[in-house]
């Protein structure tokens, strides 16, 4: 599987866990609402630093998104 894809999927998957929004994830990673939402869609292609913020955000391993 494509590594965006399985980063969509998990990043997707964990932040309707926690029944938030893009917008909550986003302020929380000091990211942009729309940049997430490239993120989840698979058009975005995110640093490793991105992927970090986004992990700790979500109170999360970097890995367990690419995983």
């Amino acid at each position: 599987m494509d590594i965006r894809r399985q980063l969509s999927r998990n990043l997707r998957r964990l932040r309707t866990e926690k029944g938030w929004s893009q917008e909550e994830l986003a302020d929380r990673a000091g990211l942009h609402r729309t940049y997430v939402s490239g993120v989840e869609r698979g058009v975005r292609n995110p640093t490793i630093t991105i992927v970090a913020a986004l992990a700790k955000a979500l109170g999360v391993p970097a890995a367990e998104l690419l995983a």
